[in-house]
Formats: C-alpha cells, structure tokens, sequence
C-alpha cells in the first residue's frame, strides 16, 4: 500500500465537464436523451479510499482504492433509464445516452424545475486521506494495541480499524447548471475481547464523521473509544442470561436509535409509500405515535456521519419533520418520487455511487428530546430492561416489524437498575413501539458516526439519534 499520491489530491479538483468532457457536448447530448422525459442527469464521481486494520497486535491488512465514472438517468413517470460506466469518456457517454433514452418511450413529458440553488458547504473541502502519513497511522493502530493492553491484564484480543475517504461529484443538470460537491469521511473502529475465569466476552466502540483524520488521532479522542469498548466487554463478563417475555424496555441515548432508523425510519421514506408497501401508507395527518413523539430527518448538521450538502440530484440537504407530537407529517422524498406524490423534494435523493440511480434514503434521522428525566423513567420501571447498545437487527418495511439484539443491557426490578444481562434481543413492530412510548427523556444524543444503511442493495453513511425512551410491552427475546 501507498500513501495518496499527490496527482490525485484536492490540488487536482475533479472537474469533468471542463477536463474530460465537453461541457457543450455533454449537455447537448443530455438534452436530447431527456426530450419528453420529466427529469434526468448526468452524475459524475470521483471516489478515493483508505482502509487500514489492525488485529491482534499485527496490520491485518491495509487497502488503497481509488475510482471514478458516471452514471446518465432519464426519468419519465415511474420509470427510470440509467446507464453508467467507469470509462469517462465521449463515446461511453453517447451509448449511456440510447440505453437511458430507452425510458422515455414517445415522450409526453414535460422537464421538472431544478433543484433549488444553494451555497451552503456542511463540511470542508478536504481529503483526509492526506491528512496524516501513513507512517502516523500504522502507529496509532499499534498505540490502542498497547494502550488497551496496560489498561487491563484480562485483554486478550484489539481490533482496530482506520477508514478514511473523499468523494467528489458533479451533476450536470439539462437546464445547464453544475453542481458540485466534495464529501470527506473518516472512522474509527475499536473492539476488544477479555477474558475471566475461562469466559471471554468482547466490546467495542468507534465514531466519525465528515472531517480530517486529525480529531480522530488525538488521543483524547482514540484513548476514550478504547476505554468505551473495554467498559463494555468488562460488563459483559459479569452479564447473565437475559429474561424472556413481554416486558417494558429503557432505551439509552445516541446508538438505540438505530432502532428508530430501522424499525420506523424506513416507512417514511417516499418510495414505500408511493407504492403502498410502508406500514405507514394511507395515514398522513394521522396519529401514528404517542403524545410527545418527534421525529425529523436532518441532513444540515454540520460534519455529521449522514449530512449532504446538496443529494444525489442536486437538491440541497433539509430539515424534514416527519412525525411531530405523534402526527405523521411528512416523507422523505427524492425528485421522481416528490413528483409523482405532488410534494416537494426534500434533499434525500442518495445513491451509493455513480453505478447507482438515486432513491429516497435517509440523512441523519432522529426523535426529538422530552421533558422528563431519565433516572425518573428507570424510577418507573417495575419489570423490564434497560438497553443502552445494540448490534445487528432485521427490519420488515412493509410492516415495520423488528429484531434487535443488545450489546449491552441491564435487568430493572422495582425501578433499580441490576446486573447485566446477555443475549436481549428486542422483537416488535415500529408503529406498536412508537403508540407504546411512555416517556422520553431530555437527553438526546446523536450517534458517534458509525451508521451505515442498505437498501435495494446500495449502501450510504446515515447518523441516527434519540433520547431515552421508555416502551411499554416489548416481547424481550433471551432465556426463559
């Protein structure tokens, strides 16, 4: 592995309709693809990454990628042509043009208005990829190798990974506008197994988000996740087999919220509704969660893991309410879907890459904070669990029901939180959750960046928050 060589820096912007195409030909061509069609573009990427990981004391492997292409769509109704290819050049562009031009039949449409102009940059124009020596980073894998060790003799394995990357795009519209954008990425991940008495259990812990690698490599930062990921695997040890039954369930701040992102977020993005596939299909205006609940998909924090500065059409990032005090608001829309719903665009127009047509994905999703304390809401508690991480889960959109199991969790009795339990798993359906609420704390948190969400095959860097949240009537799957 090499570090990034320096022809292929920020020094050297990607701008492929002044370098490599033709703007005149690239638009003329456009143009004519998208004759009586409602909305196209042309969607070029340039994707650089570095991976670096670390296990058991050795560099397990270490990876450089860099890659670039486009992606032409023409859109006519509910139907979309797209073709891309890696090869950037004219000829490729022409033969994107028939295969997508195969969408538009006879015509019969009229183009829709672009995307609102915007200035606004959520992150900076940086590739922190180069922000550190590769020599710098080897080194910091090794320090959290060493560090977690001296920390606790009961450490027997660290695995720590270091990811950074920078995307580049421009969209180029039929109406003759480029926009352009420039999203770097970094994260870190740290794991740790111990063992006791012939028991080995393990944690982890990790962020990120849309900066340089410098914050990550402080090591204020880095010595902190160590920490985090060793508590975990620590309380893990002393953990006991989870009850199973219909129980209440605390959910902590921050991560639970993957939950929420799953089991509910999913049923509010435009497409599943337009279908009438999402369990919340039908019910806009509609009461669909308790007194209290608000829930919003916010692509505008600055630096955040799941912020855009403008989507993958070019519509700028938003603030989207979609359930507020319990009502049923709002979806998240990209331009096909928007349209055919007679709704704005709301800025979540996400594609993996260029190889990708867009969809209605979400950004940074979230509930909004309560009023109430969250020692009172455990206070409340007769028989239940208090689950402050989760790892994987399964989500059916259609009917939002869910599976989630803890990575951390408590048994609660009588309102006192006991000792650890192992193996929860959280089953239950989004909407029956979100009526079930019974109280929300005032200490919402984000995640500390390590979301990443797939749908229809296509993965994009998604944040996700909440505060605690008390559920009345979860089934808790563990040992009976």
């Amino acid at each position: 592995m090499t570090a990034l060589p320096a022809q292929m820096s920020l020094s050297d912007p990607f701008r492929p309709f002044d370098t490599t195409f033709d703007r005149d030909f690239a638009l003329t061509l456009l143009r004519d693809t998208l004759a009586g069609a409602d909305d196209g573009e042309i969607f070029a990427e340039r994707r650089r990454s570095e991976s670096l990981v670390l296990d058991d004391g050795r560099i397990r492997s270490a990876g450089y990628d860099s890659a670039e292409g486009f992606g032409l769509r023409a859109v006519r109704g509910a139907v979309t042509g797209y073709a891309h290819s890696t090869h950037m050049t004219e000829s490729a562009l022409k033969r994107a043009a028939q295969t997508a031009r195969l969408a538009v039949g006879a015509g019969g449409g009229v183009l829709a208005d672009p995307p609102a102009a915007t200035n606004r940059r959520l992150y900076a124009d940086t590739d922190p990829i180069s922000s550190a020596g590769f020599a710098a980073k080897l080194d910091l894998l090794r320090a959290i190798d060493d560090y977690l060790r001296a920390l606790d003799a009961r450490v027997v394995q660290v695995s720590a990974s270091l990811g950074a990357s920078c995307q580049e795009v421009a969209i180029l519209r039929p109406e003759g506008v480029l926009l352009t954008d420039t999203r770097p990425m970094v994260r870190l991940n740290i794991s740790v197994i111990v063992e006791q008495d012939g028991r080995r259990e393990s944690g982890s812990a990790g962020g990120g988000g849309r900066v340089g690698l410098e914050g990550l490599m402080a090591p204020d930062t880095w010595q902190a996740m160590a920490r985090e990921a060793l508590r975990v695997a620590c309380v893990n040890l002393r953990a006991e087999p989870a009850p199973a039954g219909v129980l209440d369930v605390l959910l902590g701040p921050g991560w639970p919220g993957i939950l929420l992102h799953e089991a509910v977020g999913h049923g509010l993005e435009g497409d599943f509704n337009r279908k009438g596939t999402s369990a919340f299909a039908g019910l806009m205006g509609q009461r669909v969660a308790a007194p209290g609940v608000t829930v919003v998909d916010d692509g505008t924090i600055p630096d955040r893991r799941g912020s855009i500065s403008i989507d993958d059409e070019g519509t700028p990032s938003g603030r989207t309410v979609l359930i507020e005090d319990g009502i049923l608001t709002g979806f998240m829309q990209d331009r096909q879907n928007a349209r055919l719903m007679g709704v704005p665009a709301t800025g979540n127009g996400r594609r993996e890459s260029h190889a990708h047509a867009p969809m209605p994905r979400m950004t940074n999703t979230m509930m909004l904070a309560g009023q109430e304390d969250p020692d009172s809401l455990l206070a409340d508690m007769q028989d239940g669990i208090h689950a402050v991480g989760f790892g994987g889960g399964q989500v059916d959109i259609t009917n939002g029901k869910f599976v989630f199991s803890c990575t951390e969790a408590y048994r609660v009795k009588n309102g006192k939180r006991g000792a650890p339990v192992k193996g929860a798993t959280l089953i239950g359906d989004g909407p029956t959750a979100l009526q079930h609420i019974r109280g929300i704390g005032h200490d919402m948190a984000l995640d500390p960046g390590m979301g990443t969400c797939g749908k229809a095959g296509q993965w994009v860097p998604v944040g996700v928050g909440q505060p605690s949240l008390l559920i009345g009537g979860l089934t808790v799957g563990g040992v009976v």
